[in-house]
């Protein structure tokens, strides 16, 4: 069985594709793909159940996104995986409003029905509330929103979201509270 490199060798990876090593980047995929899958697991397993979007759907248009960042100077693998988590939840949020604006009737398509039954607009309209939350949050309290998108879209533990923030745990743990309390009052209001 081969073993999973360790953090510091995807690292490695991550700065030599960053400095445009190709090679870094077809050892890197094989790496990161399993990691990517728990991530997009992860994010839909918050979404309902029978969604049309594919976890490896997910997967492979962050994957797309994710090596078009060539600007992107990667710290390291949380950071990586961050990034990641981002993109995924984007992904999700453009696939709501976009499935919220067919319901509308823009971009009128034909959908059989049982893909049309398998759609919940209030799992996609709570999806886009809390993007639009966030958005809010983004411009009081910036780093709250990132310990968001590290824990609950990235999965990432207290000590992988302070290393990505280069901040003390004590500090994710007290915003990370701050940051759901928030989110909680904010999505509360009619």
């Amino acid at each position: 069985m081969m073993q999973q490199p360790d953090a510091a060798s995807i690292t490695s990876m991550l700065v030599g594709w960053a400095n445009g090593e190709q090679e870094c980047l077809h050892a890197l995929v094989p790496v990161v793909q399993q990691e990517l899958h728990r991530i997009a697991r992860n994010l839909m397993r918050k979404e309902r159940s029978g969604h049309t979007l594919q976890t490896t759907a997910v997967v492979n248009e962050a994957y797309l996104r994710l090596i078009q960042q060539n600007e992107m100077s990667w710290q390291n693998r949380a950071h990586f995986f961050a990034v990641a988590a981002r993109l995924m939840r984007q992904i999700l949020v453009d696939y709501a409003r976009q499935n919220g604006a067919q319901k509308r009737g823009g971009a009128r398509l034909q959908v059989p029905m049982e893909e049309a039954l398998l759609f919940s607009p209030a799992k996609s309209a709570e999806l886009v509330a809390l993007d639009e939350a966030l958005k809010k949050l983004t411009v009081i309290k910036p780093r709250l929103t990132e310990i968001v998108e590290l824990r609950y879209f990235g999965g990432l533990n207290v000590d992988e979201a302070a290393e990505v923030l280069k901040v003390h745990p004590n500090t994710v743990i007290r915003d990370w509270a701050l940051a759901k309390a928030w989110l909680k009052r904010e999505l509360e209001q009619p």
